[in-house]
Formats: C-alpha cells, structure tokens, sequence
C-alpha cells in the first residue's frame, strides 16, 4: 500500500507509464492462459495494440523533435569545393575571344570569383546570386547590381570575391563589356564550362509581334527579316576563333539539356 501511495503522488508521466505498464503486463498474462482461437484472445490483442500506440503517441507529443533531429544529426551533409581558379592560358584564350559578348571572358571572370568563394555545404547558406556586370575596356570593374539572389550568405561571400579578385585582363574588343552572371554556391551545382562550336552561327531574331498595332497608323503585318548568315570570308575569320571544346565543356552542356528538357513541367499532362 506504501508503494502504491507514492505511485498516485508521482508525476503525471510516471503515473501513466506504469499504469500503462501494468495494463500490458495483465493482458499478456491473460493471453498465455486463453486459447487463440477465441474470440476474446483478438480482442485482446487489439487492446495490446491500442495501448502501445497510445504509449508511442504521447511520447511523440511530449518530444517531437527528438527522433527527427536524431535522423538529421547522422546524416552528413553534402559538400563541394571550390573550383581552380582560371589559369593563365585561359585568360589568355578569354582574353581574345569576341565572339557572343566575350562568351570566354564572361566564364573565366565567374569561374574566378567562384573559386575564391570556398567550399560550399548542403544548409541554409547554400543559394545563388545574379549579378549585372559592367567592365571597363582595361578590365577594372566599373559597377556591379544584384538583380536577384537566393542567399544573403551567398551574395555577401560573392561580392567580398569580386572585391578581392586579382585584376582581369583588358576586355577582349577594347570596349565596355557589359553582362549577367549568375554564381552558383551550392554542393549540387554543375560545371558551367561553356561550349564554343556554334559561336560562328548567326544569332536567332529577336520575336516582335508582327501584329502590335500602336491604334493610329496604318495597320500592317511587320514581318521580322531573315537571318543572313556569314559571307565565307567573314565565317573563315569567325571559325578561327573557336577553340576545341573539352569533354567537360560537353558533358556539363548534356547535363544542362538533359535537366532543362527532362523537366515534369515541360511533359504533357496525362
């Protein structure tokens, strides 16, 4: 009778967990004595059963969060390191190719400051950042806008890169380069090793509508003008330029094919 006195005087929790306990203990007594073929042994079972997952149910509302931080404490996280930065025959190459907007320059100063960003985890701080560049012709940086960012981490550790990069070359055509970069700072980003073999074809048309009317003038359908492609001295010049592309270049080129066209958003809804 002590002992049961000082069982009812006990926490709540404690009180619960042995009554709980003498519960199961009694229905199994129960059950080693009962034939299984009655009925009352599946009701019994069913009680066990009950009880067990009302035990396991007020342990989870009393500390939820312990099994799932046990799951995410083993699980390491992913990790990728920093790219080499651009070597000199690199910058030699970039430094000289016009072609699309200084295509070469363009990589070679995103792979440059990437490189100086260190290695990036799976977490919180993992994310991208898009920058608008504008270069002057000596290769000084002239003004640099995010235009949009996923990680206030990642555009801080990007900027303090660009801040402390070495100086770039002069820009290939001796003019203002101006583009967009986008820095990826994630353990799942892939190679951005850009491929050169098509630099030569003539860029697409811009779309206009052909059928914008501004409500005053005579309305008529302006059709856009045909791509011209290269003359054959203008195309022997162009062809000059390109390099060989590396197998790298050309698998990252897949990749990104095969995530952007094997898209579920892009598929027909069955």
């Amino acid at each position: 009778m002590p002992y049961i006195h000082r069982l009812i005087q006990s926490p709540p929790s404690v009180f619960k967990a042995a009554l709980a306990l003498s519960v199961v203990l009694h229905i199994a007594l129960l059950a080693m004595y009962m034939p299984k073929s009655t009925k009352s042994f599946k009701k019994i079972e069913e009680a066990v059963f009950l009880v067990k997952l009302k035990e396991h149910k007020q342990e989870k509302e009393e500390n939820p969060s312990h099994q799932d931080s046990q799951v995410l404490s083993n699980k390491t996280p992913a990790s990728q390191e920093a790219p080499s930065a651009p070597t000199a025959e690199e910058w030699a190459f970039a430094s000289k190719y016009t072609l699309k907007n200084s295509k070469g320059y363009r990589h070679s100063w995103g792979k440059q400051v990437r490189s100086m960003m260190g290695t990036s985890v799976e977490g919180a701080d993992q994310g991208e950042v898009r920058f608008r560049i504008k270069i002057a012709p000596n290769g000084s940086i002239v003004q640099i806008d995010t235009l949009w960012k996923t990680s206030d981490k990642v555009e801080q550790l990007a900027r303090v890169a660009i801040k402390s990069m070495p100086p770039p070359p002069p820009t290939p055509t001796g003019k203002m380069l101006v583009f967009d970069k986008t820095i990826s700072f994630s353990p799942f980003a892939n190679d951005d090793s850009p491929i050169y073999r098509d630099d030569c074809l003539p860029d697409p048309p811009i779309f206009k509508n052909p059928f914008a009317w501004d409500g005053s003038s005579t309305q008529e359908v302006k059709r856009g003008k045909p791509v011209e492609p290269l003359n054959p001295e203008e195309l022997a010049e162009c062809l000059k330029q390109l390099p060989q592309d590396s197998i790298d270049a050309m698998s990252a080129h897949d990749q990104r094919q095969l995530v952007q066209w094997g898209s579920n958003k892009l598929s027909p809804k069955n």
